[in-house]
């Protein structure tokens, strides 16, 4: 039976992490990477619309933590140790050079996921770690001084340590399972809403720069609130707002089967009473022009035509011969629009999850397993999530460095 310090099983962002951060902290490791299928790295190529969305310019780890729905208090610990600037330096130190774009993400400057794979794959190979691709691992049996692992071709192999970095692959939760941890049932979290409405109609592409949206979910008590840019698809909605909102509430969403109610305002944090206000002052200083000509909010052409069709106002109408109730009916439309959500899509390739492996029963100081010692989790394996901008994978690269080192100590320990 072959023998290894310690094997990482699932060759994605937080397993390449944690098996270069073990193999360059202690040169005489013997580090392996399992990985099931044909690929490695597939999350890492086509995140960020192919470009890699590596992190996210935030700093500061207790804001830092407000951008994951699940996992906010453990991973506090955690940021202070390696974060999104720690990131950065790593991938300097190890020749690419990452830049931040206005809204904080960050990428590698050529704006090409291949630069982060060929660097995690290069950086890997150097450091001394073996990859082996097409190897399922089965089952995993605790066994004295460490574990063996049964792979798919009835190979055996021995490991001292495991990090089982398998992202949101059920059959890598399944392993933390049979070794007795307790799992929450993973859940789709980052997809769009399917909505059905008039007001939509023929408007896919319009974008906004800031809207504010309440969602609300028959049976649930609270609303949840996000703010940000949104669009218009074929579909319903999408964007940051939308995005947001589907992982904060992705539990509740899911036992709803995905219906639900939203409250869009398309002018961010406008009042309806201030809406009525300037429309009022538009028909005030301009009571024989065409209320469809004169749009005071600066909405897309086509956005505001359809407000006013929703609202019962003909376009040929001039904003003199608008009624008070029209006009309240409009301002309520632009602050206030309730639209039903039937079901969710998908955003891009990214499927993020919400579930996995149990917070209480991890060691964030190490991510450790406080169950089977030399057991160790990263990534979306952990019931942990972050929104869209980076925040995931800076929980792989995280949670993978914090494990990666500490095997490596481990090690060195156990020579000396």
């Amino acid at each position: 039976m072959e023998e290894w310090d310690f094997v990482v099983i699932g060759g994605g962002a937080a397993g390449f992490f944690g098996a270069i951060a073990c193999a360059e902290a202690y040169q005489e490791a013997k580090v392996l990477i399992l990985e099931a299928t044909a690929r490695v790295l597939t999350k890492v190529k086509i995140s960020g619309g192919g470009r890699c969305n590596v992190t996210h310019h935030q700093y500061e780890p207790k804001q830092l933590v407000t951008y994951y729905p699940r996992g906010q208090k453990e991973l506090v610990g955690p940021f202070h140790r390696f974060q999104p600037k720690d990131t950065v330096s790593w991938f300097k130190e190890h020749g690419v050079e990452l830049k931040v774009e206005d809204d904080g993400r960050m990428f590698p400057i050529t704006n090409d996921s291949q630069t982060i794979v060929d660097c995690l794959l290069n950086t890997a190979r150097e450091s001394g770690v073996l990859l082996r691709k097409n190897k399922l691992v089965e089952n995993i049996v605790k066994v004295t001084d460490g574990y063996e692992l049964i792979v798919k071709s009835e190979e055996r192999i021995f490991a001292k340590n495991i990090l089982l970095a398998t992202g949101s692959m059920p059959y890598g939760v399944s392993l933390a399972e049979k070794l007795s941890h307790k799992l929450i049932s993973p859940v789709p979290s980052l997809f769009t809403f399917q909505i059905k409405d008039p007001l939509l109609d023929d408007l896919p592409g319009i974008s906004f720069p800031q809207v504010k949206i309440i969602l609300k979910i028959e049976g649930v008590s609270k609303d949840f609130i996000q703010e940000g840019p949104c669009l218009i698809t074929h579909w319903g909605l999408s964007g940051p707002a939308i995005l947001k909102l589907s992982a904060f509430a992705a539990r509740e969403l899911y036992q709803s089967k995905y219906k639900a109610s939203i409250i869009v305002n398309w002018q961010g944090n406008l009042k309806s009473d201030n809406a009525l206000q300037i429309l009022e002052k538009c028909k005030k200083n301009s009571p024989k022009k065409k209320i469809i000509n004169e749009n005071p909010f600066q909405c897309v052409k086509r956005f505001w035509d359809s407000l006013l069709k929703v609202s019962g106002i003909d376009e040929n109408q001039i904003y003199a011969d608008v009624t008070k109730k029209q006009l309240i009916d409009l301002a309520n439309k632009v602050t206030q629009t309730k639209l039903d959500v039937s079901g969710k899509g998908v955003f891009k390739d990214e499927f993020v999850t919400a579930g996995g492996v149990t917070r209480d029963e991890i060691d964030f100081r190490n991510m450790e397993s406080k169950i089977h010692p030399g057991l160790y989790f990263a990534g979306e394996t952990i019931d942990i999530d972050g929104i869209t901008g980076g925040f995931n994978f800076q929980n792989a690269w995280t949670g993978g460095w914090l494990a990666g080192n500490d095997i490596a100590k481990k090690l060195k320990l156990s020579i000396s």
